[in-house]
């Protein structure tokens, strides 16, 4: 615990600020410039056969990887002083030594990141929710292999990051089936409404979600999916191949290939010793096939019932408020009262309509 304190204190009093380069990267980049150190840039220009002393801010970001678990209680207090970039470099780190979870990942969310890879973590609903709440300007989101991610946080994402392009998602049985579920939060279609008129429609209610969502990676993806989304929503491209002509005359983000991570560029100057201090290093993963007989019967219910939940709480919602406009007309039609209020607000704005 002394240990922990020590390297808190040591943390509060870096300036990690100062050596942020102001020279604009090039427009292939994975990320915003915002997010982006010198050190992390400077390795991609390089000359091949020279190589360079890592930077005093890689080797303190490599001894606080090192140490996380001494300092993710304290994580909330220190992380307002990181620049973006720092939080990033931290949260890669964390997800490569098997500790990212909500306890790390929302105190280090970000305003202003772009990206965000939680894959194979132990992030839950609450804390992708939180950091959607807190990030709503990402282009690109890695939630495969996330056992504890459903569509119910799903559906959060794609409601308040309007800017997000690129999701990846499936790699293991749980991921998989989240991801079927959520095709629903994909496909733009019309609630089936039983208004009153037509005038009585709110927008949201007749708009879908993902609107500027164009690239889908879902290495497992089944025959049904696929056609689903080829059918009922072409502006999606499933797992999209490398070609120099782009796709459909746009070109395919970096992010929109499964076998570059996310938040590799963060890590770039990190001594891969780092996240070997648990003894685990980082191994490319192979895509587990799906399989819906490895879920539990009762798992299987209880998915099946979030999936519900969540597909019918709009539905809900609008039965209130056609609920509420019923009440409040017998109100008008059966009570004196209203009757007279009616009356008087009429007499009301004819007298002033004549003034």
């Amino acid at each position: 615990m002394e240990e922990g304190k020590e390297i808190t204190t040591s943390l509060k009093k870096l300036d990690l600020n100062s050596n942020i380069m102001t020279s604009t990267p090039s427009k292939s980049s994975l990320f915003s410039p915002a997010l982006q150190s010198p050190g992390l840039l400077s390795c991609r220009r390089r000359r091949p056969g020279k190589s360079k002393p890592p930077s005093l801010l890689s080797l303190c970001l490599g001894v606080v990887g090192k140490n996380l678990q001494d300092i993710i209680a304290h994580l909330s207090d220190i992380s307002i002083a990181f620049p973006p970039h720092i939080k990033m470099t931290i949260a890669a780190i964390a997800r490569r030594r098997k500790m990212l979870c909500d306890e790390v990942i929302i105190p280090l969310a970000d305003t202003s990141w772009e990206i965000l890879d939680i894959s194979g973590s132990e992030v839950t609903d609450s804390g992708l929710i939180e950091v959607t709440k807190t990030c709503k300007f990402l282009r690109a989101v890695d939630i495969s292999r996330c056992n504890k991610i459903t569509a119910s946080s799903v559906s959060v994402l794609v409601e308040h990051c309007k800017s997000l392009q690129t999701l990846r998602c499936g790699g293991c049985p749980r991921s998989d089936y989240t991801a079927r579920c959520c095709l629903t939060l994909l496909k733009p279609k019309l609630d089936d409404m039983v208004g009153d008129s037509w005038e009585e429609l709110d927008t949201a209610e007749i708009s879908h979600n993902a609107e500027s969502l164009h690239w889908l990676v879902w290495p497992n993806i089944d025959k049904d999916s696929l056609e689903i989304l080829a059918t009922e929503c072409p502006r999606i491209s499933v797992n999209p191949k490398r070609s120099p002509f782009g796709f459909r005359g746009k070109d395919i983000p970096i992010e929109a290939f499964p076998d570059t991570a996310l938040d590799v560029l963060f890590v770039q100057e990190i001594n891969p010793s780092t996240w070997a201090a648990s003894g685990f290093t980082l191994k490319p993963v192979s895509p587990i096939l799906s399989n819906s007989k490895e879920l539990s019967l009762a798992e299987k219910f209880r998915l099946a019932f979030v999936e519900r939940d969540t597909r019918l709480a709009p539905k809900r919602a609008k039965n209130a408020r056609q609920h509420q406009r019923r009440s409040d007309r017998e109100w008008m039609t059966m009570s004196a009262e209203a009757k007279a209020i009616v009356l008087a607000s009429q007499v009301s704005k004819s007298l002033h309509g004549r003034n």
